[in-house]
């Protein structure tokens, strides 16, 4: 379990790192998790301290929400004011994520049938 906590830190060090050199506009956070998510890639698979670590987190990821839903109750009157503008980038920004996923897995799907 350790061991897999250590993965978790290490990449994301390291994405801090390539974010404070290289791509200065991307925060650590992501480059780390797009690193770790190269690593389990090439590696073809997820070690089992990393997995136990990793639903560890998920069974707690509920209380990310609390610090968002005291954001919205702040700023109710700001988000009244440009509600439109939020609206219409929220519908733009899940139509592209589900296009961009649609993507991604005919990608994999054609080259996981053309491994076999």
């Amino acid at each position: 379990m350790i061991f897999g906590l250590v993965q978790i830190l290490f990449f994301q060090s390291l994405g801090e790192l390539v974010s404070k050199s290289v791509l200065p506009t991307l925060p650590g956070p992501v480059i780390g998790l797009i690193l770790l998510l190269g690593w389990l890639v090439l590696r073809k698979g997820i070690n089992s301290d990393l997995a136990i670590v990793a639903d560890g987190f998920s069974q707690y990821l509920g209380l990310l929400f609390v610090p968002a839903a005291v954001g919205v109750v702040l700023y109710l009157p700001q988000l009244r004011e440009n509600a439109l503008a939020i609206i219409c980038a929220l519908v733009g920004s899940v139509i592209l994520t589900i296009g961009s996923s649609a993507v991604v897995v005919r990608f994999l799907h054609a080259k996981l049938d053309r491994d076999e």
